[in-house]
């Protein structure tokens, strides 16, 4: 199966799963915010080929999110989507702090996980998860202001155009955001200069990465609709 194929079955199911969760209710959405983000971290460590483009395996989840945001928006409220955000970023920093814990232990004799594997996937550099917070956290309350502020112009009408609008606008943010801090401004600051990347190729990430996430963004579409068959009935 190629990568393009699987690339879209994973959103297909990433998506319907954020539906299931609207459908038993608020709570499930900050609970899967919280799963997706920290899932995005982990996966962001495999890189793979996608329609020509050098990806990470965190964009199907991490766009995910951004549907989550839109039918918190929708159906509860500008707060409750804020909080939702907030979740997410709280269960990722949890994450990243207990999995240091785990890799300043001592390994046991009869440890039998390889030791560098679990150092590939829970080790970081400070450039990428600074870079990471910050950016998920402005696009995502952007998403937020954004989706409110086209659903007043719009007195609630234009569904599609709303989620697109804000998603669009909110995934160039966190492209953006995240490839210049990450790969131009903190490795200066954390005195990293094999972390620095010439302009070009940092110009070349954020274009690569919006188009993939772009493409889950207009993927969702549907299913911003199909979730009004979604609502709780409470």
């Amino acid at each position: 199966m190629s990568n393009e194929l699987i690339f879209l079955l994973q959103t297909v199911i990433g998506l319907m799963i954020v539906l299931l969760a609207f459908r038993m209710g608020k709570t499930w959405l900050y609970v899967l915010i919280a799963v997706n983000y920290v899932l995005a971290n982990i996966f962001v460590t495999k890189t793979i080929i996608l329609f020509g483009f050098e990806a990470t395996g965190g964009n199907v989840l991490y766009g995910a999110i951004f549907l989550t945001t839109d039918i918190l928006s929708e159906y509860y409220g500008k707060d409750a989507a804020k909080k939702g955000v907030f979740i997410g970023l709280g269960a990722t920093l949890f994450y990243l702090l207990m999995s240091q814990f785990m890799l300043a232990y001592s390994a046991s004799p009869n440890d039998w996980g390889p030791a560098e594997g679990m150092a590939s996937i829970f080790g970081f550099a400070p450039s990428i998860v600074l870079a990471s917070a910050i950016a998920y956290l402005i696009s995502q309350l952007h998403d937020v202001w954004a989706f409110h502020m086209w659903k007043d112009k719009f007195k609630g009408k234009f569904l599609w155009v709303r989620n697109n609008l804000s998603t669009a606008s909110s995934q160039l943010i966190d492209s953006v955001t995240f490839a210049i801090l990450a790969f131009a401004v903190f490795p200066r600051l954390f005195m990293d200069p094999d972390g620095i990347l010439p302009m070009h190729v940092v110009w070349e990430i954020v274009i690569t990465t919006y188009i993939l996430k772009l493409m889950v963004a207009l993927l969702d579409t549907p299913f911003i609709y199909f979730s009004q068959r979604f609502r709780p009935d409470n």
